[in-house]
């Protein structure tokens, strides 16, 4: 593989990930405003999505809802695709990557969180389904043979602590079915996030992950929208402004712009700086959750989101000497 290639499909890996696929081959150039200010605005953006979606379920079905979401987005990125020079088709390579970033990350992952917020809070959600680091390691060590140092076997094991205490028998009713059936959803979606990344990282994409975005969007659209028929019936949204808002926002804002805004932010900074950095976005999920919705700040909800964020921080903490890729 040409260098040019494996740097392209390590870019590909971090703008997947939460938290980005690390390397130690830092970028050390001086980062530009512009990008730093799309990742901060991405965050956020990205952060209020989910307490957006839970309006918007007011409005919408959650399958329907999901397929809005990146039949809007998709059809954002292949605009700005076509004003950037042209559309460009998948290679034969590239279908793999269509098909795990298209059909397990976007239709699978979102139309599971959707779901689940229907009966969950947005907060807790959000937590919840970015625990992608929990099942990636563990992959890795078991399929791929990958040695993991102690710090982040430690983050790890604090990290799923966390879990266990939103998961604990006083956080749920758990003579309720559909409560307990979400909260699994919700473990699952992040396990589908999970595969996506041991995917990219090992097995790489021939074009961009800006080539593939729209048509990875494209295949979760027409997935997603035959599944809406038979689970929710036809078509049954309101014609309300705060429907249309929340649509807009899902899709061609929190998808399509967030997508652009992080990949930019990802050709100036360190993965490290990365993995860090998108630790804000479920902890800005659940904050907004907080003052926007009303959620109330349970004693699990804090005591579990400290503890997954600060385990991830340390599993995020590069390996001295080691020009490996780290988990």
């Amino acid at each position: 593989m040409s260098t040019n290639a494996s740097r392209e499909g390590l870019r590909n890996a971090r703008l997947y990930e939460f938290p980005p696929a690390i390397t130690n081959r830092h970028n050390h150039r001086k980062p530009a405003f512009l990008p730093l200010l799309s990742l901060v605005v991405a965050i956020v953006l990205w952060g209020a999505n989910w307490p957006v979606m839970k309006v918007g379920l007011a409005h919408v079905s959650p399958v329907w809802f999901s397929a809005l979401r990146f039949g809007t987005g998709g059809a954002a990125l292949f605009i700005a695709q076509f004003l950037r020079g042209g559309i460009r088709l998948p290679k034969r390579g590239d279908l793999p990557f269509v098909a795990s970033i298209g059909l397990l990350q976007m239709a699978a992952f979102t139309m599971l969180g959707a779901l689940a917020m229907t009966h969950l809070g947005a907060g807790r959600s959000a937590i919840l389904s970015y625990t992608t680091p929990l099942w990636v390691t563990p992959i890795a060590i078991v399929v791929f043979k990958e040695k993991v140092g102690s710090l982040r076997i430690g983050g790890i094991m604090l990290a799923a602590a966390g879990v266990a205490t939103l998961v604990n028998p006083s956080a749920i009713d758990w003579g309720n079915p559909v409560v307990v059936a979400s909260n699994g959803a919700l473990l699952i979606a992040s396990i589908c996030w999970a595969l996506c990344i041991i995917h990219l990282r090992y097995f790489k994409a021939v074009s961009s992950a800006f080539d593939l975005a729209p048509w990875q969007m494209l295949l979760a659209t027409i997935v997603l929208v035959p599944l809406a028929w038979i689970i929710e019936g036809g078509f049954s949204a309101d014609d309300t402004i705060t429907f249309f808002a929340s649509t807009v926002f899902v899709g061609p804002v929190a998808t399509a712009f967030c997508f652009v805004a992080v990949n930019a932010a990802s050709s100036w900074l360190p993965a490290t700086t990365m993995s860090t950095a998108m630790l804000g976005v479920p902890v800005t999920g659940v904050l907004l959750s907080l003052l926007l919705l009303g959620e109330p700040l349970t004693a699990p909800l804090a005591a579990g989101t400290s503890a997954i964020v600060i385990g991830i921080m340390l599993k995020a903490i590069p390996r001295r000497n080691s020009n490996r890729q780290d988990l």
